[in-house]
């Protein structure tokens, strides 16, 4: 099972939201159109699999309420710690938003009923925390690993059993895993630990197709394996998305990662790594460092991908002729997210 190697123990947020009920009551006072929406998909859930899927869907139902509002409470709109891009819109945009394309796109029959619950959990917990020091050494990131562990205790507290569905825990914990992603060289980014480039899922398939003990059969390891791809390629899957909605999540991301430096975007040294990473650092996430590692992820994703290069590459240029090859003085981070916005609307 993918195991941190160090202990990440409950912080103030995991023991004011501990259990399914706490949880229901945060979304129900912040988020009550949410509730709508899951109606609907459990309801198609179980017309298209059975009713003998209601408990598993009911612990894995229980489960994202906890993940989602922990994430509201610890990193999102509801607490006192914002990650622009890390915090509950994120799990709403792989959960309600790429995941439910897949379903559209290839009808409920192209997974299996489990392999839809594990990737729903795996899109509300991949990212629960983000505030652990980096370890450099390890290929998981901290990050992650504390992921991992809270996602287990998660798990435990809306009704899952470790030895009955072990198989569930060890898949979850190497989905997480697999979702590290190495976006060096920015040395000031301490928001990612790093692998060797891109995300960190192949090379895992590749290491437990050596051996992995823990599955209780082959058919769990397969599954284990497939949906570590397909969980890597929802993460990133914002390559693919209409080019505003691509270049919003960039700016978040920027926003988040010069709050993490202990930078403000309205002063002038944030400019530099803003640019950068608005300018070289898009260029190469999105035709270096990503790649759509899963059969599934390529079908419904890799056309939007292929849409959106051209925009990418004239995104930069815009930017770069803009500002000069050395900024002009006085440009703050701000003014480049706002002006790097503006483009997008004329690229798009």
């Amino acid at each position: 099972m993918a195991q941190a190697t160090v202990q990440y123990p409950a912080d103030a947020i995991e023991l004011s939201v501990p259990d399914p009920l706490v949880a229901a009551d945060l979304l129900r006072a912040r988020r009550p159109d949410l509730f709508p929406v899951m109606d609907d998909t459990t309801a198609a859930f179980i017309d298209q699999f059975g009713e003998r899927y209601k408990p598993l869907l009911t612990h894995t139902l229980d489960a994202l309420a906890v993940a989602t509002a922990r994430m509201g409470m610890r990193h999102g709109s509801w607490g006192k710690d914002l990650h622009q891009y890390h915090n509950e819109g994120h799990v709403l945009e792989l959960l309600i938003g790429r995941l439910a394309r897949i379903r559209l796109e290839l009808g409920w029959g192209c997974l299996e009923a489990e392999e839809w619950l594990m990737l729903a959990l795996f899109s509300a917990c991949h990212d629960l925390r983000q505030r652990e020091t980096p370890d450099p050494s390890h290929e998981i990131g901290t990050n992650e690993q504390a992921s991992i562990t809270e996602a287990f205790r998660i798990l435990d507290a809306s009704g899952f059993n470790r030895a009955r569905e072990h198989d569930f825990y060890a898949t979850l914990g190497y989905m997480i895993a697999g979702s590290t992603f190495d976006a060096r060289p920015l040395p000031y980014n301490t928001a990612e630990v790093v692998s060797a480039g891109g995300c960190l899922a192949p090379k895992l398939v590749r290491d437990l197709e050596v051996g992995a003990a823990e599955f209780t059969s082959q058919a769990a390891l397969f599954r284990c394996t497939k949906l570590m791809l397909i969980a890597a390629d929802l993460d990133t899957a914002n390559v693919a998305e209409p080019f505003l909605a691509f270049t919003a999540s960039s700016a978040r991301l920027a926003g988040e990662r010069e709050m993490r430096a202990g930078r403000s975007l309205e002063a002038i040294e944030s400019a530099l790594p803003v640019f950068e990473f608005l300018t070289e650092g898009q260029d190469r996430y999105f035709f270096k460092l990503h790649r759509f590692v899963s059969d599934l992820g390529q079908t419904v994703f890799g056309m939007g991908k292929s849409i959106n290069a051209d925009k990418v590459t004239r995104q930069s240029q815009l930017m770069r002729k803009h500002f000069g090859p050395k900024l002009q003085t006085g440009v703050t981070g701000r003014m480049l997210v706002d002006q790097y916005l503006a483009f997008a609307q004329l690229t798009s």
